[in-house]
């Protein structure tokens, strides 16, 4: 290529649909007849749902942009009745991160961010209290505290709902954020909200999850990572972490390295998202990781 023409635009396209012959072949043959050229693609059909589901990374040289592409693919989404979407697979994912009283999960993923590690926008981080505004400013992200009550709960989601909407964010991460959403908020940010679970759901529910773990002689610890719907900790699982763990350790090792598996199934959760890896299937996911 001529140094002086500008790189190829970097675009990915995600797909489900009902699963029938000629999909694959309506893809590559669009891509190539506008000029595109594909750099990577991951498909799956589901025999159980009778969904297939797609993602193709891609590259254009200009003047194709995404509209013109979104625009001209409209047709074929059409006629195989998709849930299509085309990103430019460079820009950056705007989040909100939200956290109570812990904070490791928090630190992981400012930190992540900061290295470049995790390809997201940091909008703000969202607290119910005020232990962590010192350290999410030494990373210069924005603060907001929004304390929530039984009182003023209504009013502090649509405070948050708010700055979703302002910041233009496309995902609200619960990093150890100890608060039950309401079923309306889960609603307006369905398919949108990733949280960490400390634990294999749905085990271990409540107060002192290793705790338990410990009462019951556990021999792997865990942490969830999934989509947050209105049924508490019931959401799609995106990604799973674990740990095996002996007889000898007291409940506050298992806290430490449970804070540790906690940290890498969210941050590959989160950057599986921010990527366009992970496609809803009814209660499951298709993660093309």
């Amino acid at each position: 290529m001529n140094e002086s023409q500008p790189k190829p635009e970097q675009y990915v396209l995600t797909l489900s649909c009902p699963d029938k012959k000629g999909i694959v072949h309506a893809v590559s043959s669009y891509l190539f007849m506008t000029g595109c050229n594909i750099e990577d693609s991951q498909q799956f059909g589901d025999h159980d749902t009778g969904l297939f589901f797609m993602r193709v990374h891609f590259s254009a040289d200009a003047p194709v942009t995404a509209d013109k592409l979104r625009a001209s693919f409209a047709a074929i989404g059409d006629s195989y009745h998709m849930d299509w979407q085309i990103h430019l697979a460079e820009e950056r994912m705007r989040v909100v991160l939200m956290v109570s009283k812990f904070g490791h999960c928090l630190n992981d993923l400012l930190f992540r961010t900061r290295i470049g590690a995790l390809p997201i926008e940091i909008a703000a981080v969202v607290s119910n209290h005020t232990d962590f505004e010192e350290l999410v400013g030494s990373y210069g992200v924005p603060f907001r505290h929004i304390p929530v009550t039984k009182e003023n709960k209504a009013e502090a989601e649509a405070e948050l709902l708010a700055l979703v909407e302002a910041e233009r964010v496309e995902m609200v991460v619960l990093a150890r954020y100890m608060q039950v959403l309401s079923d309306h908020l889960c609603k307006e940010l369905s398919g949108k909200i990733i949280n960490i679970h400390h634990s294999f759901l749905p085990s271990f529910k409540g107060a002192k999850p290793y705790h338990q773990a410990h009462a019951r002689g556990v021999k792997l610890i865990g942490a969830t990572a999934h989509y947050v719907t209105a049924d508490l900790d019931e959401g799609p699982i995106i990604e799973q972490e674990v740990e095996r763990v002996g007889h000898e350790v007291t409940p506050e090792q298992l806290v430490a390295v449970g804070r540790d598996v906690e940290c890498q199934a969210l941050a590959r959760a989160v950057k599986w998202h921010s990527e366009h890896r992970v496609l809803l299937n009814g209660r499951r996911t298709v993660v093309f990781a």
